[in-house]
This record gives structure tokens, sequence and C-alpha cells, in this order.
């Protein structure tokens, strides 16, 4: 089944859509080991990996599209992708869904910010027209080859214009034919229940702990107000430089790492089944023949903790 009919699927299914933020292929393989049925690819954190630069427009599509495919190929659940602004007019939109469509996505969400654009929780944003970001809707509407390709318009304009205009773009936008509606960077509970309550197509909303301008919500509360897609766009690259920072600093004061084995690291194994070791064993004695055992070697704990993570027949290549 194509991702995007997986995820078209999920948005017809009763209960959220839980899609924390991935930006590489270990990120998106954990997120889809934990039994999370999609992810989505942050912008940001895809910038920070690959480019080392905060979130203010410096990315370009073929950086993003390069990391998306190697996702889409390495998991099967579907992926939501960041694509900022479409990269440029309603014509890059076309290409821009095309392409992302080709690598593998499931779906994509892009904004309504003029250049240079940046993070929704950062400040100097600014706003195209309603209606230039309506020709933007209509042009990725009419660039998807699988009408399942699900396509979330973004507004920022809660900072700039208000509440009010914020949720007059997102129905505009719901007119020129969005499937879904983010309304970035709301401030309270009660703005987002406004929100759901007046904007006419499902809703998506983002938890950015430790900082996000909207307020940090249950799933299940954020369901029962409106929201279908909960995103965690910062939550595994932001962990991930925690857990980084802290492994250094036991390494510093301590003189080896080993005491944050098992409970803080994983071992090598585990890395290996996590990346499908086992079936690129498999795939070689198929090619070769029967593969040569070393001392000590690992073949047996991979294929017990393959077997333990559910069967998987999919080519590893």
């Amino acid at each position: 089944m194509e991702s995007a009919t997986k995820l078209r699927q999920l948005m017809n299914a009763p209960g959220p859509i839980l899609a924390p933020g991935i930006y590489d292929c270990i990120s998106a393989k954990v997120v889809e080991r934990a039994g999370f049925e999609a992810a989505f690819v942050s912008g940001a954190a895809v910038t920070a990996s690959v480019l080392g630069y905060p979130d203010v427009g410096l990315q370009t599509m073929p950086e993003i599209l390069a990391q998306v495919r190697n996702m889409a190929r390495c998991v099967d659940i579907p992926l939501i992708v960041d694509i900022d602004t479409g990269y440029g007019n309603a014509l890059n939109m076309m290409r821009a869904i095309r392409e992302f469509e080709h690598a593998g996505a499931a779906g994509v969400f892009f904004e309504d910010q003029g250049f240079p654009k940046r993070c929704g929780h950062f400040e100097g944003k600014k706003l195209v027209t309603p209606q230039e970001m309506a020709v933007k809707v209509r042009a990725a509407c009419d660039a998807r080859r699988n009408k399942d390709f699900l396509i979330i318009a973004r507004t920022d304009a809660r900072a700039i214009e208000g509440l009010d205009g914020a949720i007059a773009r997102a129905n505009a936008y719901v007119e020129a034919g969005a499937d879904a509606i983010f309304v970035e960077a709301l401030l309270s509970e009660e703005e987002m229940r406004a929100a759901a309550k007046a904007i006419k197509a499902p809703l998506q909303a983002n938890m950015s702990e430790g900082g996000g301008k909207t307020p940090v919500i249950h799933y299940d509360t954020l369901y029962d107000i409106g929201f279908k897609i909960i995103s965690y766009s910062g939550l595994m690259q932001r962990s991930g430089i925690k857990a980084m920072q802290g492994a250094l600093g036991v390494l510093r004061t301590e003189g080896s790492a080993e005491s944050l084995y098992p409970e803080k690291l994983c071992s090598l194994v585990e890395r290996s089944e996590l990346l499908g070791l086992h079936r690129f064993y498999q795939l070689e004695e198929r090619l070769y023949g029967p593969l040569l055992e070393s001392e000590g070697s690992w073949r047996g704990q991979l294929e017990k903790n393959a077997g333990a993570s559910g069967k998987d027949d999919r080519l590893p290549i």
C-alpha cells in the first residue's frame, strides 16, 4: 500500500494521528519501532542536522528531499514533510509536490510566510497575501498524482493579524483545496478551541515542549478539541541533544562512558538490529551461500532481537 493511502486511511479512522518529529533514518526507525503510525519530518530538525543552521530559511529543497528519500526508504510508516514555503512561487510548489511524492512522502505542509521564512515561534515573520497562498494551495492539489497525498496548509498569521485573521486565512485555504490546516503558534487552549470551532477542515497541532508559544496539552484533549494530527517536531532531536550532552559529561568526569550502559546507552547489537543487520546477513546468504561464523558472533542475538520486534520481509537495500 502506498504511504499516502495509509495516511489517508489514518485521517479517516477514529483517534488522533501522533507524529513525532524525525530528521534522519535512525530517528525514523526509532519512531516506527516504538509503534507510532506516522512521523513528521521537521524542516527545522533536518536543517539543524544537515546544515547546522537555525530555522531561518537557508535550507533548500534538495537538502530536505534527500533526507526524505532515505527515511521513506527505510520505514513503512507514512511521513508528513515540512516543505517550508514550497521553495518559491506556485510553479516551484508544483515541482516540490511531484518531487516529494516521488520520494515516498505521504503528505506535506507549507506555510504562508514570505522571505526570509522563520520558525513559527521566532519573531520577525512576514506573510504573503492570502490570495497568493491560495494559488499555491491550488497548485499543490493540482500537482499531486495520488489524490490521497495529503496537502496541509499552515498559516502563521496569528502573530501578525491576530486570531480572527488566522482563521479567515485558514478557511480561504480550505476553499482552495487544502485537506487540513495548521494554525501556527496559537497562544492558549481557548484560542485552540476557537480555531477548531471556526475552521472547516481537520486540524494539525504541533507541541513544542520547552519554549514554544502554544501550550503543551495531552493528545487526547487535543483530539477532543478537534485536532486530528498532533506533531512533536523537536522532541526527538532536542531530547537527543540532551542525551549526548549528558553522555559526554559522564565521559569527561568518569573517564569512560561504561556506567551509561545499559540504561542510557544501547549496545552495538541493539543498534545493528535496529538497522536490520540480520536481514543483510540473510540476503548475503541467499546470494552467496552460508556465511562463516566468527568467534563471538552476534548472529544469534540479532535474530533473537529481530524476532522480538516482529517479522520484517522488506528487502533491506
